[in-house]
């Protein structure tokens, strides 16, 4: 058989291998994270509820959702184990000062498209036209009429 006609199959074995690999790793990484729980954690489940966990059981977690109310999760449930700031920031709304050592991100970008002087020189991006510019002429007379409404007789 001619080796040009082996090489596709050859490359979807090896990249078959390779998505498969990286799989693994991450199922290890997530077992292993899983498996570093301890009592008193904040975590996040799978459908994106935090908690934190009260007893480790072989393939089960109790967690409390809220003060007195507890409820038995499977440990595969677990989404991601926070550490006590982050989980703090989350739940409780806890903020910590952050040190800035470099500049200062507004809010808002006016601050970055207005330059010191130009700031009150607006650019007009509605087109004009002559019939804008001259006073509009009363040629027609008002009858008391609104627009589209005709004469019945």
């Amino acid at each position: 058989m001619n080796p040009v006609t082996l090489l596709p199959f050859i490359v979807l074995i090896g990249a078959m291998f390779l998505m498969t690999r990286s799989a693994k790793k991450k199922q290890a990484a997530a077992a292993n994270m899983r498996n570093e729980m301890q009592p008193g954690t904040g975590v996040r489940t799978i459908g994106g509820m935090y908690a934190t966990v009260k007893e480790l059981h072989d393939d089960t977690v109790l967690l409390e959702v809220a003060p007195g109310v507890h409820a038995i999760y499977a440990k595969n449930a677990i989404g991601a184990v926070l550490d006590d700031a982050e989980y703090n920031r989350i739940v409780h709304g806890d903020t910590e000062e952050l040190d800035v050592d470099g500049a200062v991100v507004p809010d808002d970008a006016s601050s970055l498209t207005e330059a010191d002087g130009e700031a009150d020189a607006k650019t007009d991006l509605v087109k004009k036209t002559e019939s804008d510019d001259a006073e509009p002429a009363d040629d027609k007379k008002s009858d008391g009429k609104a627009d589209g409404e005709a004469d019945a007789k």
